[in-house]
């Protein structure tokens, strides 16, 4: 009984969540609204028995990318009386969106009451004693490890690109030698004064 209650409260505030952040006015407040909505996520996938997803979607979506969403909403200087202006004009293209979510929605309802896909062919078998992490994990780093090993070449080169991208000579901007640094001697950069009382120090 307790399981049918905590899956009924996280898929309302699922929902809830989710349309707040469509429809929130404040783009922070948007952000707010999509963190709660990951957070009841995370708990439905506990309900599932799925705690590495729920894991994953706290720590990389929370953690990382909403996180990261809230700072750059807040960063940038949004005029939001024109972001409310530009609201009608996207309005066709937003329900056309809308319709197609909704039939996607209706389709999957109509095959789930079909009856169920058989995937007990295809699936990996599950044993009892062994949790989905330690699954996955054995299963990622045995018979997937040069898809996994490829995936993280991918996000190396992916961020190498960024930093060299972003990386410019600028003008005007004081940079550090570390070599001009290191070669420098303490009498070099102090310098000891008998400076008499009541007097200013000369430069």
């Amino acid at each position: 009984m307790i399981h049918v209650l905590a899956f009924y409260l996280f898929a309302i505030l699922v929902v809830s969540s989710g349309a707040l952040t469509i429809l929130s006015r404040n783009p922070v407040h948007s952000v707010l609204w999509l963190i709660l909505a990951f957070f009841n996520a995370a708990g439905l996938m506990i309900l599932l028995g799925a705690e590495f997803i729920a894991m994953l979607l706290v720590i990389v979506y929370v953690g990382a990318v909403a996180v990261l969403f809230l700072f750059v909403v807040m960063m940038l200087d949004i005029d939001f009386a024109e972001l409310r202006a530009g609201f009608v004009s996207y309005l066709p293209f937003g329900l056309l969106i809308a319709l197609v979510l909704l039939a996607e929605i209706v389709l999957g309802i109509g095959l789930w009451s079909a009856g169920p896909i058989e995937l007990a062919q295809r699936a990996a078998p599950a044993t009892p004693d062994v949790s989905n992490i330690k699954a996955i994990g054995t299963l990622l780093y045995t018979r997937y490890i040069f898809l996994f090993e490829a995936a993280g070449i991918v996000l190396l080169v992916a961020m190498i690109g960024a930093i060299v991208l972003t990386h410019r000579a600028r003008g005007g901007v004081k940079g550090q030698n570390i070599a001009r640094q290191n070669r420098r001697r303490p009498q070099d950069a102090v310098r000891n004064i008998n400076q008499p009382a009541g007097q200013g120090v000369e430069l």
